[in-house]
């Protein structure tokens, strides 16, 4: 009883969440209400037996989410992430296309003749999926990965244009910074 509550509560949380993804009216904010949306999701396979697809679930789109956040932080500001804006862009066209994208996916479901299935289901499926999914891939992920945080931190140094060096020079104890830019609090 306790575990179908607490489905249901998760179901609810992520679809809520889902839908607030359109209704905010911040990037930040729909940044936010995305990955509540996905962690509700990723824990609700944890429950229903598939941990390994839950917790990568999570694991990528917390991920996702903080890389999409540095960017905005980096390319927006901090304050522009979080000012009113409309997160959606020509609207007649994209309803347009997500139904016209729904029709053709729906009738594709109900309509291709499936296969028939050959063989027998691996005893363990989710080692299989695992194995399908990251065993040969699993050198370039490691591979990938450090150079994508290099990309990151490399963007963050270069898109401040006022760092701690160029505001304070070698003397950090230094009462007033040397800004080369005018701006911030009480200037």
């Amino acid at each position: 009883m306790l575990v179908d509550l607490l489905f249901w509560a998760l179901a609810f949380v992520s679809v809520a969440s889902g839908v607030a993804v359109f209704v905010v009216d911040s990037m930040a904010r729909a940044t936010y209400a995305l990955a509540v949306s996905f962690i509700a999701v990723g824990i609700m396979l944890v429950m229903a037996g598939l941990e390994y697809i839950g917790i990568i679930t999570i694991l990528m789109m917390v991920m996702e989410m903080a890389i999409m956040a540095v960017y905005m932080v980096m390319y927006m500001g901090m304050n522009p992430a979080l000012m009113p804006m409309d997160m959606t862009h020509s609207k007649r066209w994209s309803a347009v296309l997500a139904v016209g994208t729904f029709v053709l996916l729906a009738a594709g479901a109900l309509l291709i003749p499936w296969p028939a299935r050959v063989g027998a289901p691996a005893a363990d499926l989710t080692a299989s999926l695992g194995e399908a999914i990251m065993g040969p891939k699993m050198l370039a992920m490691l591979t990938i990965s450090p150079v994508l945080f290099a990309t990151i931190i490399a963007g963050l140094v270069i898109a401040n244009p006022r760092g701690r060096y160029d505001r304070w020079g070698d003397d950090l104890k230094r009462g007033t910074p040397n800004d080369p830019m005018r701006g911030g609090l009480g200037r």
